[in-house]
């Protein structure tokens, strides 16, 4: 295709007539007319299809894909998918005005934590919770409602970590305006370390974080929760990813509060299953400082998602309830003959083959868990069959491994099968066109 051969803004429009409005379809065709007239003179060669160019410029960007990776909480497609419970929640939040922050009863301005508040105080047995827009937010507001200027925070050298996205605990700090006290060593780290750091610095909090997506084993030792709310200064715990439930290699919220942690800061998106939010928990007047700090309008959550927060914290009212109603505590728990007939049914419906996989928990959560489960496998040009599952309607991400590419039934839900195994279909057909 030469500049000579482009079509006109009305031609390409008129071809999208059955796509768009007029208006919209005159700006996609200039659009990808523009975009493919700068292609050609930086030196690009070969044929474009415009129209299907066109036809995906008109679609969202962000849309709904089937995860086929494995991988419960994907970082990179939203992490944990919502309950049912709490997409209806937000569905009926979005439709109209809601009262966010108006009290019903007296008709005075309320605080939009309050749709919350005693939620968490339920499921967590704090005296008081607070919700943010995420976990990073939760981090930085407890340290900067706590410490201070010039405050000093204690924290073990093996927990400076970077959790995700360049976030280093050192930074958070710095942002809040405290000033960091590093004790112990990178592996092990005692009690009489935050002592010593203690009879220094009589003013200080400690903060503890737990290496959410590391883990360092053999010679290693660190301080347990107990131990450090015993030594008598406001303990900040940031346990990350927000087990509500008893999970190996993760720390229980609850376990904390008990502990008498002044803060105990979570995710609401990764094991709690909800959506992007920070929850900060603990003694009332910690949790009071924070609400109060000018930080906190700044991160404060929106009422989508504090919509899907709450029905997916009153979901944690029964454990059991939780285990099978929230998608990502759900697939942690996948009985291995449903996954098996899962596979089946995705491999008869393709023509792939069943073959042994790893799964993972992802997020930064339980890192050394392996989930051991099958998964359907498809020879031939892994990237170009990757690439056109990926660029499908609907998208299917699946991963790759020795050379072949793995559709996990693991991370597809049931209603999610027939979809993913046509997706398959029609990607296997343009590869081997």
């Amino acid at each position: 295709m030469s500049l000579r051969e482009l079509p006109s803004v009305d031609r390409l429009a008129a071809d999208l007539a059955g796509d768009a409005t007029p208006a919209e379809a005159v700006s996609a065709a200039r659009a990808v007319i523009e975009q493919r007239r700068a292609e050609l003179l930086a030196g690009a060669n070969g044929e474009v299809d415009l129209l299907a160019r066109a036809r995906r410029w008109l679609q969202p960007s962000l849309r709904r894909v089937l995860n086929g990776t494995g991988v419960v909480i994907h970082t990179n497609l939203g992490r944990a998918p919502l309950a049912d419970a709490a997409a209806r929640a937000v569905a009926d939040a979005a439709r109209g005005y809601a009262n966010l922050e108006l009290d019903l009863d007296d008709g005075a301005r309320g605080h939009r934590d309050a749709h919350v508040r005693e939620l968490l105080r339920d499921v967590t047995g704090a005296a008081d919770g607070l919700a943010v827009n995420n976990a990073a937010g939760a981090a930085l507001l407890a340290v900067a409602a706590l410490a201070g200027r010039d405050r000093a925070v204690i924290v073990s050298r093996g927990q400076l970590v970077e959790i995700g996205g360049g976030f280093r605990v050192p930074d958070v700090i710095a942002q809040a305006g405290a000033r960091l006290i590093e004790v112990g060593t990178t592996n092990r780290t005692r009690r009489a370390d935050y002592e010593r750091a203690l009879q220094e610095h009589e003013d200080a909090i400690v903060l503890r974080v737990h290496p959410s997506n590391f883990r360092t084993v053999g010679f290693v030792q660190a301080v347990e929760i107990e131990a450090l709310c015993a030594l008598g200064p406001p303990v900040i715990d940031d346990v990350g990813s927000g087990a509500l439930t008893e999970l190996a290699d993760e720390p229980p919220v609850r376990r904390s509060v008990a502990a008498g942690a002044a803060l105990v800061c979570f995710s609401g998106d990764k094991l709690l299953g909800g959506p992007q939010a920070g929850l900060l928990v603990g003694r009332e007047d910690a949790v009071a400082a924070c609400r109060r700090h000018p930080l906190a309008r700044a991160l404060r959550i929106g009422r989508l998602p504090l919509a899907a927060l709450a029905a997916t914290l009153a979901l944690h009212r029964d454990p059991e309830r939780a285990r099978r109603e929230i998608p990502a505590l759900a697939m942690l728990d996948v009985p291995g003959d449903v996954l098996a007939a899962r596979a089946a049914r995705l491999a008869a419906q393709t023509g792939g083959e069943i073959v042994e996989a790893t799964a993972r928990v992802g997020g930064g959560a339980l890192p050394l868990l392996e989930l051991t489960g099958p998964a359907v496998a498809f020879g031939g040009d892994e990237t170009a069959l990757a690439r056109e599952l990926r660029t499908g309607a609907p998208p299917l991400v699946p991963r790759i491994a020795a050379g072949r590419v793995l559709v996990d039934p693991r991370t597809l839900a049931e209603d999610e099968l027939d979809t993913a195994a046509a997706a398959i279909r029609a990607a296997l057909a343009r590869v081997g066109a």
